[in-house]
């Protein structure tokens, strides 16, 4: 099992040198991916809305220079957030600068009072699911150097250029775990799927990934393909022992990599607790 870190809180006492140091101790201890949340204003239920919040591309720009080995992403992005050329211009940079190591993270997004507090046309759930296909398609033809004008429903792109193009593909993971939209476009798109690990001893996650499998044999796509991650907390009780235990738990569900949150801004004792926890989980 992979293990990762989502930083979601910023508020940390020494500021930008709070994260410049949690960043280099998950980077030097072996976590797979640093994530960062794209929100506008802050949205973790533990903080309120006015606490600190990074800008995402932005945050990912100083976390590729502060970090050298770990992979980087936005759990995840909502799709009218940015027009999706820039989006995807702004993805095939990170993974250009950083020799490979960007995620590509999206969905249809949810945030609606804080779309209209920062004056971002939602829109109904079906165009944003229309409009997520398209983004999608508009990546892989940029990642992939097509540069010929693009006329979809939502969005029309006469010459999209992409260069310098990324290293490499960046996977494409897909938030959300509605059953009969969101899983059957992972199947369809995406290299990664994120659950959410919910107090019911794994119930709902063994549940939404039978869906997804599923929608893998309907549409004949290897199950085995899509990387299954889960959004956990760690808790103030926790332990190198008893985060292991929990991540031998969650890989008996089929759960392959943790995606970890927890209250408050990240210290280097608590994201030294997961780097512990690395050599450990790896085998699972």
């Amino acid at each position: 099992m992979k293990v990762s870190v989502t930083v979601t809180d910023h508020a940390w006492a020494d500021g930008v040198d709070g994260l410049r140091r949690i960043a280099s101790i998950a980077d030097e201890g072996g976590l797979d991916t640093i994530w960062v949340p794209d929100h506008l204003f802050q949205a973790d239920p533990t903080s309120h809305p006015q606490a600190e919040l990074y800008e995402a591309i932005t945050m990912l720009g100083f976390l590729a220079a502060t970090t050298s080995r770990a992979r980087l992403g936005m759990l995840v992005s909502p799709v009218p957030f940015r027009p999706p050329a820039v989006q995807v211009k702004a993805i095939a940079t990170l993974d250009a600068l950083t020799r490979g190591r960007a995620w590509f993270g999206v969905g249809i997004g949810w945030e609606g009072e804080e779309a209209r507090a920062m004056g971002i046309p939602l829109g109904p759930t079906k165009d944003r699911f229309e409009q997520l296909e398209e983004l999608l398609d508009i990546a892989d033809r940029m990642f992939a150097g097509d540069s010929s004008p693009y006329q979809g429903k939502h969005f029309q792109l006469e010459g999209p250029i992409c260069s310098p193009r990324p290293e490499q593909r960046p996977p494409v993971l897909i938030g959300g775990t509605g059953e009969q939209k969101t899983l059957r476009m992972v199947a369809q798109r995406a290299d990664a799927c994120n659950l959410f690990d919910l107090p019911d001893a794994g119930t709902t996650v063994r549940h939404k990934l039978d869906v997804l499998r599923a929608h893998c044999d309907e549409l004949g796509r290897p199950y085995d393909e899509i990387a299954k991650t889960l959004s956990t907390r760690l808790t103030p009780d926790d332990t190198v022992g008893t985060f292991v235990e929990r991540c031998r738990e969650q890989a008996a569900w089929g759960i392959e990599h943790a995606i970890v949150i927890r209250t408050g801004p990240w210290t280097p004792e608590s994201v030294g607790i997961l780097t512990a926890a690395v050599p450990e989980v790896a085998g699972l």
